[in-house]
């Protein structure tokens, strides 16, 4: 829909205009003041990020506010009022930082230096300085390999500071780079070692002059910005080319435009994807109505047009609504959605996106909230095998509950709960974990002592050890208790070796060994996760295990804030083979191949399935990704139509192949599907097509590829309606079955959407053998056609082998193919605010060839793990 040619002007009243966009860099933005409005003595963070770090003038009289730009004209102090905790938590976990500022220095004499931007706490205390020293610019900043002064300090060259309107930008990057931009070019730079853990939580941010009110600066500053990150050469440019007055405060009319906006995203398209798109959408289009498009929604149906922007009361869809009589056959909106949904059209029926995809509103919550994830058996044992070298994998998968399957993964984090079943299973695996180490090796891993003390060195031993077991740094208190199991060993009389396995014990039993922890108190906004946390990320990622040695002294030294870093650790983890592992767990767990282990198809129809073919089955679909993804390096979707596969005699025998001299009973062996067009790819194997059940059920399967290839969405079925599917019979086929149940007015609406998507797989019976007729002499098809969500009209197809084509070539497929991989990486469903990254992940990962390793690069790279959403607290 285009509201601007479709409706009258005297809709377009009701229609706010959007604000332009500006053309500034704001990711890892922190504060901003822009000096945009006159708000008497305070200054407001116009940065939008977290709680607001406004700052107060103590001398109104001596600054001056002039078109934007705040003038100081004789010593004041401008101040935080509370301390600038939102920046220095931010950068603490970053260890990078970047001040921004727009300033015109009022001479070229002021020294000391002048202080122009600062956090600190007196003229020798301090966490950061930007200043002017006579004509140059000068940057303290406080670091690990720096003083508490801030010094050595950085920087620019003499006689480079003017007295015009000037860009300048200070950098710092997790390794210790240092740059200083003005206008846009580099001028000078140095590195500044450490990271910034020793930065003081309690200093405040001063603008114009230090705490001490001693080291005054006078001149015009048009904005002020300070980020969590060291911004590119690139993103200095285009801020500079932006100007100083780029990202000021949109006009009122541009916030009425955003809150429209969000009330559609957050609220409307939710209901119209759950509600309404059932029967109103491109395919169905009941009452000529399709609410799923811009366009279509404001031309209206039948009976014309159904929203009057900015009067609920004369909108057609507002009247059916609001009587109960839409939907039709489903439970009435509740109070809550129509309040919405009349609101929003009163407010103008703002309509921001051309179409609704149902599938992006299936989860409700926010874009990069963090659950608390703990390990699953799976990571856990790869972990205890990673972090002390003991394979406890049989123990491990007797002893501990199984995980169970939610939201088609077994690693979703709400799922993942703790009982006492599981509290008692990993004491016990602990115990049996120690006694099969060598304490005494593993410990001179960490220390060449062997004191049973509780002096520094027994607390440095438990550090160490702790950092490595933990994945991350201890902080005191964990310190002291660790240590205190040294001392109540030596006051038992017990020897080093005894303490330091129970020490061990105790950490592998600990929250932060059995959980992933990541620090999440904060006020509710986006931060960078710290080098620990993303060491952790990426390596369960990859590879469902803790970081090695290697990422984790990339996180000791800060480097994992630097892109490049990072993209070079996810090169060389891609070659480990714990990813292959681990992409194996991911295709096993989205195709639930662990159901194979307890099918039990009817004996009697099915005489010769045994254990050892379900375990063949399940065996060939892994050797087939395998061979796809990893050895032919091909793109995701081609695992849809690659004709070849790999089986045992018994497997061979079950598919009518001829059992090759390569093959035993227990090795699987490759096989050329070139000349055997019915098969070739996922859908083709028995894995798959058992999902059907023993009769090869047309709703199983179809709802198979809706959901899981197509991410498509389909209500449940009414309460009233029989869900057991009916037998075949002669001259009764699952396809004839299916064509009466969509023919049919109630459940045609829906089973028109999958049924027709299972019809090429029709010659495949309930544990996948293939056949022409079935057992009672019903002459079976594979033709039929595919409606690809959000599209009007069925592509046809002749045979299987076509489906399959189709389905490998298909956009939708390759999109949901990586919101299913981003769902198992992140540990939980996707949600309506992640999409508009998820879309950003495969596009980067569809030009880059769109294979696995590419796929799982841009998930890493993106904000979805390189970001968090933090806790609000009080």
């Amino acid at each position: 829909m285009q509201f601007r040619t479709l409706l009258t002007l005297a809709s377009l009243a009701f229609i706010a205009p959007v604000a332009r966009a500006v053309d500034r860099v704001e990711r890892g933005l922190l504060v901003r003041y822009d000096f945009s409005e006159n708000d008497g003595q305070t200054i407001v963070d116009r940065s939008g990020v977290g709680k607001p770090l406004n700052l107060e003038i103590d001398r109104s009289s001596r600054v001056q506010r002039s078109d934007g730009s705040l003038v100081v004209e004789s010593s004041s102090s401008i101040a935080s009022t509370q301390p600038a905790t939102k920046i220095i938590d931010a950068v603490k976990k970053s260890n990078a930082i970047s001040v921004e500022v727009w300033l015109k220095p009022a001479n070229r004499s002021q020294s000391g230096p002048a202080r122009i931007v600062s956090i600190s706490a007196d003229t020798s205390q301090r966490n950061l300085t930007l200043g002017q020293d006579k004509d140059f610019y000068d940057i303290r900043l406080r670091a690990t390999g720096s003083d508490n002064n801030g010094l050595p300090s950085t920087s620019s060259p003499k006689r480079s500071l003017h007295t015009k309107l000037t860009h300048v930008v200070f950098t710092r990057e997790a390794g210790g780079k240092t740059t200083i931009y003005l206008d846009g070019k580099r001028v000078a730079g140095k590195t500044v070692k450490g990271n910034f853990r020793n930065w003081d939580h309690r200093q405040r941010l001063y603008l114009a002059n230090e705490a001490t009110k001693d080291r005054p600066w006078l001149g015009e500053l048009h904005l002020v910005a300070v980020y969590d990150r060291a911004l590119s050469d690139k993103d200095v440019r285009q801020n500079f080319a932006a100007g100083s007055r780029a990202g000021r405060a949109a006009s009122s009319a541009g916030y009425v435009a955003k809150a429209d906006t969000l009330l559609f995203d957050r609220h409307v398209a939710p209901l119209f994807a759950k509600h309404c798109l059932e029967c109103h959408d491109a395919a169905i289009k009941k009452g000529e109505l399709d609410l799923s498009h811009k366009a279509s929604a404001v031309a209206g149906g039948e009976s014309g047009k159904v929203v009057v922007p900015g009067k609920a009361s004369q909108s057609l869809l507002w009247e059916l609504v609001s009587s109960d009589e839409m939907p039709k056959d489903r439970p009435p909106l509740s109070p809550e959605e129509k309040d919405s949904l009349r609101n929003w059209i009163d407010s103008g029926a703002a309509w921001p996106v051309e179409a609704i995809d149902p599938a992006v509103y299936l989860n409700e919550g926010h874009a990069g909230e963090v659950w608390l994830q703990r390990l699953t058996v799976s990571e856990y044992i790869a972990t205890v095998r990673s972090a002390v070298g003991v394979d406890i994998a049989n123990e491990a998968r007797q002893i501990l509950p199984p995980d169970l399957r939610a939201d088609g993964f077994n690693n979703t984090a709400y799922n993942l709960n703790i009982d006492l079943k599981h509290v008692e299973a990993y004491n016990k695996l602990a115990e049996i974990i120690v006694s099969r180490m060598d304490i005494l090796e593993f410990a001179g891993r960490f220390s060449k002592s062997r004191k049973l003390s509780t002096d520094d060195t027994m607390r440095d031993h438990v550090a160490a050890m702790g950092k490595w077991l933990l994945r991350g740094p201890l902080d005191s208190n964990e310190i002291n208790k660790y240590s205190g199991i040294a001392t109540t060993v030596a006051s038992a009389g017990g020897d080093f070796k005894e303490a330091i396995g129970y020490i061990v014990q105790a950490m592998l039993q600990s929250p932060r060994f059995v959980y992933r922890i990541e620090y999440q108190h904060g006020d509710g906004s986006s931060r960078l996760v710290d080098d620990y946390e993303l060491a952790s990320r990426m390596s369960y990622i990859l590879w469902g295990a803790p970081p090695d040695e290697d990422l984790l002294r990339a996180a000791e030294k800060g480097e994992l804030t630097d892109r490049t870093v990072v993209e070079a650790h996810v090169k060389r983890m891609l070659k480990d083979p714990r990813t292959i592992v681990r992409s194996e767990e991911f295709v096993s767990q989205w195709l639930n191949l662990g159901r194979l282990a307890n099918l039990r198809p009817n004996a009697k129809r099915f005489p010769n399935w045994n254990a050892q073919l379900a375990a063949d089955m399940q065996q060939e679909t892994l050797a087939y990704f395998k061979e796809v993804v990893w050895t032919q390096n091909r793109p995701l979707s081609d695992l849809l139509n690659t004709q070849v596969t790999f089986a045992t005699p018994a497997l061979a025998r079950h598919y009518g192949l001829q059992p090759t001299d390569k093959s035993t009973d227990s090795k699987p062996a490759r096989y050329d599907l070139t000349k055997v067009p019915s098969r070739g790819g996922l859908l083709t194997q028995a894995s798959v097509l058992t999902i059907g059940g023993d009769e090869a059920s047309m709703v199983a399967r179809g709802l198979f590829v809706l959901n899981d290839l197509l991410r498509g969405t389909i209500n449940a079925p009414p309460p009233c309606v029989n869900t057991v599917p009916p037998p075949t019979k002669t001259g009764l086929t699952q396809r004839g079955i299916a064509e009466t149940r969509i023919a049919d007015n109630k459940c045609g609406v829906c089973h028109t959407r999958f049924e027709p998507l299972a019809f090429g797989l029709e010659k495949f019976d309930g544990i996948g053998a293939y056949h022409d007729k079935d057992e009672h002499g019903n002459t079976l098809r594979d033709d039929g056609e595919v409606l690809f969500p959000g599209t009007a009209k069925p592509v046809a197809y002749q045979t299987s082998k076509e489906l399959m084509d189709l389905l490998a070539t298909s956009e939708r497929v390759q999109q949901s193919l990586t919101w299913k991989m981003t769902q198992f990486a992140l540990g939980r469903p996707l949600v309506a605010e992640d999409a508009a990254t998820v879309d950003k992940i495969h596009k980067t990962a569809q030009q880059a060839g769109g294979t696995y390793s590419d796929l799982i690069t841009a998930i890493v790279m993106s904000d979805l793990v390189q970001r968090a959403r933090t806790e609000a607290t009080e």
